[in-house]
């Protein structure tokens, strides 16, 4: 099986670059590297989701799940400094390089770690948010699982907030985000993805 970037530890060689980014008003300076996700600018789908999240207006942490190199949790956490935002990836290399963009933009009020999928967040963190770009090459299953999780790690009236494209599958995510959740809206149709917010 080819390496990509839902694998634990790439094995692509590494080969780091550099790059600055405008998101929500905010200049970012990131380093990525090879064997992580959109690792020449910030893709489309990610931009759609930051700019189109609103914070609920509950308490709790903000959970970025499949945090790559850090586009979405870190310009959440640089907005929202209130807030705790729980970064977290599969991938050790994302982690490490999320970590890294983390430090050179001074954003703090962040935790970022090593997790598949949210097995690694504490049992008594719980989130009023939920974003998540989700590894549509993970499979069906995986994202479907990823899903049921979240809907156990937000507090009540929280919500989970997902990029997914029309083509990889977004009619069937609501779908199943209806049969679990108590509201489920398309809240962005852009360029053929669709921001799919749930409330619990």
């Amino acid at each position: 099986m080819a390496d990509h970037y839902y694998t634990n530890k790439p094995q692509a060689e590494s080969k780091p670059r550099h790059w600055t980014f405008k998101l929500l008003g905010h200049s970012f300076s990131f380093e990525t590297d090879a064997g992580v996700f959109s690792k020449s600018e910030v893709d489309f789908g990610s931009r759609v989701l930051i700019d189109a999240f609103q914070m609920p207006d509950i308490d709790g942490a903000i959970f970025d799940v499949g945090c790559g190199y850090g586009p979405i949790g870190l310009s959440i956490a640089k907005t929202n400094l209130d807030r705790t935002v729980f970064m977290m990836d599969i991938n050790e290399r994302a982690v490490a390089l999320s970590q890294k963009n983390a430090q050179v933009n001074g954003v703090q009020n962040v935790r970022i770690f090593v997790s598949d999928g949210l097995s690694m967040v504490d049992k008594d963190v719980k989130a009023a948010a939920i974003l998540t770009n989700p590894p549509i090459r993970a499979g069906k299953e995986t994202i479907f699982r990823f899903y049921d999780g979240a809907y156990d790690k937000l507090v009540s009236s929280g919500e989970l907030w997902v990029v997914i494209q029309k083509k990889q599958g977004a009619p069937s995510t609501v779908s199943y985000l209806e049969e679990k959740f108590s509201e489920v809206e398309v809240v962005e149709k852009k360029k053929g993805y669709w921001i799919v917010r749930a409330k619990k």
